[in-house]
């Protein structure tokens, strides 16, 4: 079996990795990659470099960003991804038996939405899922229906699949892929994560804030919350980088700006799997608006101030604090998360073995 994944940033790569090593080992598959969106970016990370690292060959390398992030830019680097999509079907569509997509960018329907004149099956990670502060949440249910065989990462999701569906075939709660990472990975100690990133790590609070693409005009009025209500925060701050969305460069800015003029104050462009789940381990809290807060926090036993509706409507463990981005009210999250008790480890997204559940439906289901 042939199987194409398409990743088009550092977080659908990092989430795909044990997926990856598997089929890669498995003599059953033949595994091709298509990287695109930010991989290619030097701005974020050129994180095509890591996929190279891991071992892997990239059968394609596919130029897709325009330089902005305005919502007419947004549409035509949508418009620029189908195009070239489209030129790589044809070549692929008689070699391919299965295209692999994650997840809810704009950019990753695209890509998937130019295959479906070729009828080439599609398999889709993480439907389901709702994310009221996101446009993300069109595309997750388009790739949703576009797709042929789905793995959601609860119970709740899978229902939620079925419900757009109108069916059951093919649908599997398998758990999420990212938990699988925790259990393969070797994460860096703190000796060993400061000769890698330059950082002493000293109980951190890791930040990390993506634009709201719904409401992408509030963006810099909500970034500035956050950082004045970070502002005479003493404790060491580590923030990573936003995605390429509607008015992220603003709060690239911002962040940036602000890192300068505190000291105890750090930030990297992109860590890496490894690098960044180091960060949550050693980490008192994470804060911000990534799905990583939902999904990965709980398995390290950290508590997650989950800001605004960028990440409401997913299902969440007992980890997570909702707050509203509000200056105040974040400094009220941050003293009643200082407050809470010891968590476990427990995490509603799984025990890691959703790479071992996806190979055994791959080698068994009829497309």
């Amino acid at each position: 079996m042939t199987i194409t994944f398409l990743t088009s940033s550092r977080a659908d790569y990092g989430i795909y990795l044990p997926l990856l090593k598997k089929i890669k080992a498995d003599s059953f598959f033949s595994l091709k990659i298509i990287a695109f969106g930010t991989h290619l970016s030097k701005k974020h990370g050129e994180t095509i470099q890591q996929i190279y690292a891991d071992g892997f060959d990239v059968a394609y390398k596919i130029d897709t960003l325009l330089d902005g992030d305005t919502p007419l830019i947004i549409a035509q680097s949508m418009a620029k991804t189908m195009a070239q999509f489209a030129e790589i079907w044809e070549k692929e569509k008689d070699t391919t038996d299965l295209i692999f997509c994650l997840g809810d960018r704009f950019e990753m329907f695209a890509a998937v939405s130019a295959s479906v004149p070729f009828n080439i099956p599609i398999a889709h990670l993480h439907g389901g899922e709702t994310t009221l502060g996101a446009i993300d949440e069109v595309f997750r249910h388009s790739l949703t229906s576009m797709s042929k065989l789905h793995f959601a990462s609860t119970e709740k999701h899978k229902k939620r699949v079925e419900q757009i569906l109108g069916h059951s075939k093919l649908v599997f709660n398998v758990g999420a892929l990212s938990i699988d990472n925790l259990n393969d990975l070797q994460l860096y100690s703190k000796d060993a994560f400061k000769e890698k990133f330059g950082i002493e790590l000293n109980n951190p609070i890791l930040v990390t804030f993506h634009p709201e693409t719904k409401s992408y005009e509030k963006n810099e009025f909500y970034i500035d919350q956050l950082l004045l209500a970070l502002m005479d925060i003493e404790q060491q701050l580590i923030f990573t980088m936003p995605n390429a969305d509607t008015s992220g460069n603003i709060i690239r800015e911002k962040i940036n700006l602000f890192v300068k003029k505190k000291s105890n104050a750090y930030v990297v462009e992109s860590f890496g799997t490894q690098g960044y789940f180091s960060c949550i381990a050693h980490c008192s809290f994470v804060l911000g608006n990534s799905s990583s807060g939902i999904i990965e926090a709980a398995s390290f036993g950290k508590y997650v101030i989950n800001l605004g509706a960028r990440q409401q409507g997913r299902d969440v463990g007992a980890n997570v604090f909702h707050c509203e981005i509000d200056s105040q009210k974040i400094k009220d999250a941050i003293i009643s998360v200082k407050k809470a008790p010891v968590l476990s480890k427990k995490n509603i997204y799984g025990d890691g073995k959703a790479s071992d559940i996806i190979i055994e439906r791959l080698k068994t289901c009829i497309l």
